[in-house]
């Protein structure tokens, strides 16, 4: 048994609530209780008590949209639109470079990165799978392995029915696996046929599985969806039977009153993404109109290739910025409702809503510890707010993933973890250079 005591915690379940002076009891990977501290170390006099003075402890942070293995380029393509974005730089760089071990040292990166800034589980969509699912599990962390489907073919195979075929594969060998879950993934409306979305839609149906898809990211996309579908790719996907409960709209930055209609009638969720969106000029999406719509939003922090960072809780902060300017409403997405979008909306997303997302006994114990004391955190009026719109992610001083420690004292914990990040890093600079002489001279990065 031990006990987590901070000065202050945020369970998000009750919605809104602050607990001061009250601790979090664990039993192995589990949250036996929540009192309050004098209470817990009456009860259990021998635990071994953490004490977290000037501290808020919170869930830990779900990722509920990344691409992992695209850390190694990170800064590949900035400045550009996503068409030319894609076509220009990503396509061509991943036709020459995937391979088990870009997705491998890739994936190590970004674990590292998300776990420092909070990250506990996270959801992803990549090529080579079982490599993603090797390095969240050696890193100590959980994650929602994407089963890629997409038309064209790649080093990992043919095209979308083998990616299915191995995706299924992977999640057979892996069910009995506590911290790895999967998800159904197909990549896009243009990039995903009929046939290939009724197959997925029969899966999700028949496994139960969640689905995830990047759609209504940009204007383009919807044009061109109007001119060879002779509708909205939303619309497209509800009538392939896409669209329920279980099915993640990643990006849904454009959305008029019809699709926002749409995806409250379905049940589906949202998973935001603004400074991908804001970098690579794709817009803004209406996410107040989506919460007063009733679509349940997550946050996702999109692949650094595209963003540059995977930093959920400046995600979540700038999620909370654009919804109250774009709608002129300051009491859009006030600051518990954004850390609700960055917990347990997450977990709710990925169907693991009764496992994680909030401090609550029986869930398991992923926490993450931000130090409020600090002198640009001072005063501390309300610590939701204060974490939401004031502190940053080198703030987190402690998470814990199923009751393990895996940050310590603002460091990765665990050995293996630590181990494994040395060696990608050391490899960092061979992956630049492939990067750099891979690009057409054109194209060349400056400065590389």
């Amino acid at each position: 048994m031990k006990l987590i005591a901070p000065q202050w915690i945020a369970p998000v379940e009750p919605a809104a609530t602050v607990l001061h002076d009250h601790a979090v009891a664990i039993e192995g990977e589990r949250i036996v209780a929540v009192l309050p501290a004098q209470q817990a170390r009456q009860a259990w006099p021998d635990a071994a008590v953490t004490e977290l003075p000037g501290h808020l402890l919170v869930p830990g942070f779900v990722n509920l949209h990344t691409h992992v293995p695209m850390t190694l380029l990170r800064g590949a393509g900035d400045d550009l639109p996503l068409e030319r974005w894609l076509r220009e730089r990503i396509w061509p760089l991943e036709a020459a470079l995937i391979s088990p071990e870009f997705v491998a040292d890739g994936a190590v990166l970004a674990c590292a990165e998300m776990l420092l800034g909070g990250v506990t589980c996270f959801s992803d969509m990549y090529f080579y799978p079982e490599e993603v699912a090797r390095a969240a599990l050696d890193m100590g962390m959980r994650a929602a392995v994407g089963i890629i489907v997409i038309e064209f073919g790649s080093p990992y195979g043919s095209g979308a029915a083998e990616y299915i075929r191995k995706g299924l594969e992977l999640r057979d060998q892996l069910r009995d696996e506590p911290r790895i879950r999967f998800t159904l993934a197909p990549h896009a409306p243009y990039t995903v046929s009929d046939d290939s979305f009724r197959r997925v839609a029969s899966l999700a149906a028949e496994l139960a599985m969640p689905v995830q898809c990047h759609v209504h990211e940009t204007l383009t996309e919807i044009s061109d969806s109007l001119a060879q579908h002779g509708k909205r790719p939303l619309q497209r996907l509800a009538d392939l039977g896409l669209l329920g409960p279980d099915f993640i709209a990643i990006h849904a930055v454009h959305l008029d009153d019809a699709d926002l209609a749409l995806l409250a009638r379905q049940g589906a969720v949202v998973a935001h993404c603004p400074h991908s969106n804001l970098k690579l000029a794709s817009g803004i999406a209406p996410t107040a109109r989506m919460r007063a719509a009733g679509i349940p939003v997550g946050i996702g922090t999109d692949g650094a290739a595209s963003n540059n960072r995977l930093d959920l809780l400046a995600e979540a902060r700038t999620a909370s910025l654009l919804a109250k300017g774009s709608s002129g409403d300051a009491t859009a997405w006030p600051a518990h409702e954004t850390l609700h979008a960055m917990t347990l909306a997450g977990a709710r997303a990925l169907g693991l809503g009764d496992q994680l997302g909030s401090i609550t006994p029986g869930k398991q114990a992923d926490l993450v510890a931000i130090d409020l004391s600090e002198a640009r955190t001072l005063p501390v009026f309300e610590p939701v707010a204060q974490l939401v719109y004031g502190a940053g992610s080198d703030q987190i001083t402690a998470v814990w993933v199923a009751g393990k420690v895996v940050v310590h004292e603002r460091q990765l914990a665990g050995q293996q973890a630590v181990s494994r990040l040395g060696e990608v890093v050391a490899r960092t600079r061979l992956w630049h250079n492939r990067i750099v002489e891979t690009l057409p001279a054109g194209l060349r990065l400056s400065g590389a």
